[in-house]
């Protein structure tokens, strides 16, 4: 590959190494979203819970299973952002895998324009 060619290549390379990154932080700014979404939630069902057990007649045990169709729900909702945030997850470490690649040819392209640098300067020097 001339000097030309392997200076294009390392051009593409570190162009889609800088797509990738973008990608990356978009992927983890989706998923501190979706934390702070899950968060509030848990709050109101921490809320809910506690008014329930402080409105309920306990008895002798206050170990009781609580639930309403709200509380229901609300448990549901966090298992789907937990869903999402390991389908994000996923494609975060694919993002990551293809950038370590991309990292690694861009270490050959290196090298290459090093050899052909050095070849040039032996033969004109």
């Amino acid at each position: 590959m001339g000097l030309a060619a392997s200076q294009a290549r390392f051009l593409q390379l570190t162009s889609r190494k800088s797509d990738l990154e973008f990608s990356g932080q978009n992927i983890n700014q989706r998923r501190l979203a979706l934390t702070y979404r899950a968060e509030a939630i848990s709050t109101q069902l921490y809320e809910k819970q506690v008014a329930l057990y402080n409105s309920a007649e306990l008895g002798d045990s206050p170990l009781i299973d609580i639930t309403t169709p709200e509380i229901e729900a609300l448990l549901r909702q966090i298992d789907r952002f937990h869903t999402m945030d390991r389908q994000l997850e996923i494609e975060l470490k694919n993002v990551d895998t293809q950038q370590q690649a991309v990292q690694t040819e861009i270490d050959a392209v290196n090298k290459v324009i090093d050899k052909n640098i050095d070849m040039t300067f032996k033969t004109f020097a």
